[in-house]
Formats: structure tokens, C-alpha cells, sequence
């Protein structure tokens, strides 16, 4: 999907980074450095490759497109932008399609966040649980 973006932003003379889990740890410290420079306004980042040891104080908006199981994982990802020497509000966007597993994925993923709440509430008990029906609407069985 994120070489797919690309193109399309190729074809229509749009310049910018890209980064995945190819790309060589020396070579992203690079890319990120151009980045929060100002040399381009576009950085595509695969979730995982972006997740953790970047700082991209340079971005003002974040759009997360490949949902992931774990919420922690978009969460991390986000967060290179909010980091100490961020000048700027983040925007946060989670695209969605509706009628897909990925609206699945989202409803899961507010049923981990909601636990995860009740859990670190000492004040509350939870008994918040995937049921064998939420696992099969995520499945679509």
C-alpha cells in the first residue's frame, strides 16, 4: 500500500521520503534529519519500520492507514511526532473503511483501549473480554 501511495504521489510530481523495513539504519537518522529540516512536506513511513527510534519533530500530521491488531503500535508511531522540539499542534487521522476487517480491527481496538482503562482504574472492576462473537464479527465468520 505505502509503495502504491508513493506512486500515485510520483505521478503527480508530488516530491517525498520513504521509509520501510529495508531501508538501512544510517539512511533513516538521514531522512529524518531532511525531513524536520523542511526539504519536503511528505514522509511515508510503514507502521512498523516508524514505530520506534525516530524523531519527526517536522511533521505536523500524521495519517495512519494500515491498521494494526495492537493499538500500541499506531500509538507508538504517532508519537515520533510528539516529541520534545515539536513546534507544532499533531494532528492525528486514522482512515477506516467501513464494511472492512479494518472497521473490525477498529472496534477491537477501543475494546483493548476500554480494558486497558478499567484495569489501570483501581477504583473499578472490569469484566470486559473478547466473546467468542467478537472474534468471529473480527473474522467475518
Amino acid at each position: 500500500m505505502l509503495g502504491m501511495i508513493g506512486r500515485e504521489l510520483t505521478s503527480r510530481g508530488q516530491a517525498y521520503f520513504y521509509l520501510d523495513g529495508s531501508t538501512p539504519s544510517e539512511e533513516r537518522i538521514e531522512l529524518c534529519r531532511r525531513f524536520n529540516e523542511g526539504e519536503r512536506d511528505l514522509f511515508l513511513i510503514s507502521l512498523k519500520a516508524g514505530g520506534t527510534g525516530l524523531n519527526l519533530t517536522g511533521a505536523d500530521t500524521v495519517i495512519l492507514y494500515d491498521l494494526w491488531w495492537n493499538p500500541a503500535v499506531e500509538e507508538q508511531a504517532a508519537d515520533r511526532a510528539h516529541r520534545i522540539g515539536q513546534k507544532h499542534t499533531v494532528q492525528v487521522i486514522k482512515l477506516v473503511a467501513r464494511g472492512t476487517i479494518e472497521e473490525k480491527m477498529n472496534e477491537l481496538q477501543a475494546k483493548k483501549r476500554k480494558l486497558i482503562a478499567d484495569i489501570l482504574d483501581a477504583d473499578e472492576k472490569t469484566t470486559s473480554t473478547l466473546t467468542e462473537e467478537d472474534i468471529r464479527d473480527i473474522l467475518m465468520i
